[in-house]
């Protein structure tokens, strides 16, 4: 995990893979269910490495955990290594 800051809150970036990524339309609703925790500033598919499923979130550790960007994934209906 990285760290950077954005307006003073101090934010990581985990970066994992998430298996079964077949349409852009899987992409966009694992993106959309990962922004809509509390504490996550970006969630993204790296578009260098969208084939394999990185998706990239940024994320205020003091709001959420790594954990749960992965239960919330899983909800969507795919696998995280």
């Amino acid at each position: 995990m990285i760290n950077s800051c954005l307006g003073g809150v101090k934010l990581e970036t985990a970066n994992f893979k998430v298996k079964g990524i077949t349409s852009p339309q899987a992409k966009s609703s694992i993106e959309s269910a990962l922004n809509k925790l509390e504490g996550v500033s970006q969630a993204k598919f790296n578009l260098k490495q969208e084939r394999q499923g990185q998706v990239n979130v940024k994320f205020d550790k003091q709001k959420t955990k790594l954990k749960d960007l992965k239960t919330e994934v899983r909800a969507t209906g795919y696998e995280v290594s």
